[in-house]
């Protein structure tokens, strides 16, 4: 067995559950917290494996480089060979929504119509795209629904822009995105471990945008299961039981293709049971009500994975 499983990472109320599973399944860990730190590239880093779990929106957490910072070190573990679950491919996806719907496009998955913009002159311009539609502006490196705002039309998105409530993305890229309308308001969030399919799980939408599965972030961000036992909404959250897709096969070629082994993808359907793919999550989390009631458990699925991978049961 190599020596350890080494977590990268900038939020501890997120991992602490994955430690909880390795230290249950007796698996060595070494915490690697990147909020700040150093890399010395003359520097040999030890054997493991190396699981990255880096979020786009860890700048509201006061950690604006830590992406920064984790590419770094994602370069220095590849260039000598080491183990990496989620590498640098997957942390480019994971702050760049912009790239995660190139790449589903180039697998034949559908994704809502979206123009990037840089500026306000360039957001209201591009809104001019989306006449008749409803449309929301997102944040190009988001996570937690950053930045996600519903508008009606152009004049709105102006009052919107020129006001002082406007948030601009931390990369300075805003997103204008057709809104796909749900007739009974969820989405779906399939997760997979060891790029398999695991389950999916159907999130209420009709509270609002920010649909942080570690148990149920608001709005607001006053309530993140990460913290807390307990979801206010129990019913928010519930695993899809014996969900089966054409689409789950799609989505497990674009992981292996960008090397992901770890992750959650966000899909809508429309009235007409369309489906619009719009968010691939890198760092997943997951609830625990909803868990608990189907006896289905994502960290413990993760520990495992990485448990195999240190032992060499799971090659590749």
């Amino acid at each position: 067995m190599l020596s350890k499983i080494y977590v990268i990472h900038e939020n501890n109320e997120w991992t602490e559950h994955l430690f909880n599973r390795l230290e249950e399944l007796e698996l060595p860990y070494e915490d690697w917290s990147v909020e700040n730190g150093s890399v010395d590239l003359t520097s040999v880093p030890p054997e493991g494996i190396f699981y990255n779990r880096m979020s786009a929106s860890s700048h509201t957490r006061g950690h604006r480089y830590s992406p920064e910072l984790t590419n770094a070190v994602l370069a220095w573990l590849e260039h000598h060979g080491r183990t990496v679950i989620n590498g640098s491919r997957a942390l480019q996806l994971e702050v760049s929504k912009v790239l995660q719907y190139l790449e589903l496009e180039k697998f034949g998955i559908k994704t809502p119509k979206t123009v990037a913009a840089v500026g306000k002159m360039e957001l209201l311009e591009a809104a001019e795209t989306f006449k008749g539609q409803k449309f929301i502006t997102k944040h190009n490196r988001a996570g937690k629904g950053l930045g996600v705002q519903l508008f009606q039309s152009e004049g709105a998105l102006q009052n919107y822009v020129e006001g002082e409530y406007f948030e601009p993305s931390v990369d300075g890229i805003t997103l204008i995105q057709e809104y796909i309308e749900s007739p009974e308001s969820f989405i779906t969030r399939c997760e997979f471990v060891g790029g398999k399919f695991v389950y999916a799980v159907r999130v209420d939408t009709s509270d609002g945008f920010e649909l942080c599965p570690a148990d149920a972030c608001t709005i607001d961000d006053l309530y993140c299961p990460a913290d807390k036992e307990e979801s206010p909404s129990p019913s928010k959250f519930q695993v899809r039981e014996d969900f089966d897709h054409p689409i789950l096969k799609k989505y497990e070629k674009v992981l292996a293709a960008n090397n992901i082994q770890i992750a959650g993808i966000e899909f809508i359907e429309d009235k007409n049971g369309e489906i619009y793919t719009y968010d691939i999550n890198t760092n997943t989390n997951y609830n625990s009500d909803a868990e608990a009631k189907s006896g289905k458990y994502g960290m413990l699925e993760v520990a495992k994975f990485l448990g195999g991978k240190l032992s060499g049961d799971i090659k590749g």
